[in-house]
């Protein structure tokens, strides 16, 4: 089991990253996307992150789409943040995408989290947590525990928007740009005063949605680890 100790500040995550080029930071995790030439190359590209995971024993989130390998690395048994396990793990299994000829594609790994405007949350958040099946979060939101479904956090306001719910679609940094360009050619009224964090875009209906980053929602620091 991994002690918070363990647990990488934001420059530590940053200092991994620059040596893993196909891989992103997101919300306690390593994400990313790999392409491979054909579905047996992904097959077997699959395969060998299945073997490397049993041999280090740690075991990422893997979603299989054709071609396309989706992974995510995290300790959970640090509360679901990034350990030098996680940095292991990607850096293995870079290599055995390379030995397939799989092509890195990180951008296309989103993340989706519903948001519900509160003034307060805990006398609601139980009702949610209980309907989904799912369980507390890395930061008070609620998560489904076999990670499937989008995970769910209450913005707590005491001036709820008129329609309370709404999403955040997390992107990283590097690849936000051209999404946050073509959002806005589409006539949407786009609030950047919490860029590049996020971005709250309202549609012509008043309906919102937050692009967001890695730069609102960055490693957590246990208590008595100091970044810097």
């Amino acid at each position: 089991m991994a002690a918070t100790d363990d647990i990488l500040t934001g420059p530590q995550v940053a200092e991994a990253l620059a040596g893993l080029p196909d891989w992103r930071y997101r919300l306690g995790g390593l994400v990313t996307v790999y392409k491979a030439p054909t579905p047996a190359a992904a097959l077997e590209l699959i395969a060998a992150v299945g073997r490397l995971a049993e041999e280090q024993n740690h075991h990422p989130d893997l979603d299989w789409r054709y071609t396309r390998v989706f992974l995510r690395y995290s300790s959970h048994d640090a509360g679901t943040e990034v350990t030098p396990r996680d940095v292991k793990a990607a850096t293995a299994a870079s290599a055995a995408a390379a030995a397939v000829a799989a092509t890195a594609e990180p951008g296309l790994y989103r993340t989706v989290e519903v948001g519900i405007d509160s003034e307060d949350p805990g006398a609601v958040s139980e009702v949610w947590r209980v309907a989904l099946g799912y369980r507390k979060g890395r930061s008070g939101d609620l998560a489904d525990p076999y990670g499937r479904g989008p995970s769910l956090w209450f913005q707590e306001t005491d001036t709820p928007n008129a329609n309370r719910l709404h999403l955040d679609i997390h992107r990283s940094q590097t690849e936000s740009g051209p999404v946050l360009d073509k959002t806005a050619a589409t006539g949407a009224l786009m609030n950047r005063d919490h860029a590049p964090d996020w971005v709250v875009v309202t549609d012509a209906q008043g309906n919102r949605l937050c692009l967001c980053t890695e730069e609102g929602h960055g490693p957590a620091v246990p208590q008595g680890k100091q970044e810097g």
